[in-house]
């Protein structure tokens, strides 16, 4: 009871910092247009399986944070607070799980000392105040590594951490792409190579994490071949190889060091 007492303390924390004057500033960031605005269209259209920008199809994301950000319009209404919104949930939900590996690896002492380090910190109060997609895919990447970890760690109950690692790794696929599946990969390519290539996991257990993968993505793959046809994927696969190779939609510096 004690522990989630002090969860809750720590939710209510977050929500003190992220969540008021959400909507104070206009969307100043090239991306939160862009995202702000798919999901406008997206609820206008009804068309919620396909990403779009000026009503044309936009191949950069996959739909799940829009999906969010249309959740939160029809909550809060068409604004800056509502296309902000999903961000300041994901940054309560950081905190709170920093706060259970912390307790659970060490003691609640280490975990609160890093609570108190995010939330001392300069970016998580941009990103959890923000309407762009990094913090949701950063949580669920971090949630598929760190599930990973466990995995090498408790033998026994390994078969379950490698379902959980497909499980939030689809979901960061979900949300920004193949990206996810090839950062995943180098890292458990990473552990691989520093346990001299003992394998920590059998055919099974990464079957088991690809099936979780393969069925959260094909809620969007699998309706847009069904509706649109193959060449919908093809393109977005080709958009996602072209952004992976050339810088197609960088930002050369950060947005508070833009002189021009």
């Amino acid at each position: 009871m004690h522990h989630k007492l002090k969860l809750s303390a720590i939710a209510a924390w977050g929500a003190i910092l992220f969540i008021p004057f959400l909507g104070a500033s206009h969307l100043f960031d090239w991306d939160e247009i862009n995202f702000a605005e798919s999901a406008r269209e997206m609820l206008l259209t009804g068309e919620y399986f396909r990403v779009q920008i000026n009503f044309k199809p936009f191949w950069e994301k996959p739909p799940l944070f829009f999906w969010l950000q249309t959740l939160s319009y029809k909550t809060f209404g068409i604004n800056e607070f509502a296309a902000r919104f999903p961000n300041a949930i994901c940054g309560i939900l950081v905190l709170a799980t920093v706060y259970h590996i912390g307790r659970t690896h060490f003691n609640s002492r280490i975990a609160l000392l890093w609570v108190f380090f995010i939330t001392g910190s300069f970016t998580p109060h941009l990103y959890y105040k923000s309407g762009i997609i990094d913090p949701w895919f950063n949580y669920f990447i971090f949630l598929s590594v760190y599930q990973l970890f466990l995995a090498t760690i408790n033998e026994e109950k390994r078969t379950k951490h490698f379902i959980y690692m497909g499980l939030f790794n689809g979901l960061a696929i979900l949300t920004k792409g193949p990206v996810a599946l090839l950062i995943l990969g180098i890292c458990g390519l990473v552990l691989l190579i520093t346990r001299k290539f003992k394998p920590y996991f059998n055919v099974v257990q990464l079957l088991l994490a690809v099936i979780p993968i393969v069925a959260i993505t094909s809620i969007w793959f699998l309706n847009e071949w069904i509706k649109n046809g193959s060449q919908v994927l093809v393109d977005f696969i080709a958009y996602q190889i072209d952004l992976f190779v050339n810088p197609v939609a960088g930002h050369g510096q950060p947005w508070f060091l833009n002189t021009s």
